[in-house]
């Protein structure tokens, strides 16, 4: 993970659950969470942020 312009990037998630429910649960806004693991014109599908 990384912290780009106040959003939390999730890079890469090998793990079990993943890490982006965890994020959720604990606050943060689904529009501050990037999957940067998925393509750009993936993401407007997912309900988190795009850039």
């Amino acid at each position: 993970m990384d912290i780009i312009e106040g959003k939390i990037w999730v890079q890469r998630d090998d793990t079990e659950d993943g890490i982006t429910p965890e994020l959720v649960e604990a606050g943060i806004p689904k529009d501050r969470i990037v999957l940067g693991f998925h393509l750009p014109d993936v993401r407007p599908y997912t309900g988190f942020a795009l850039t």
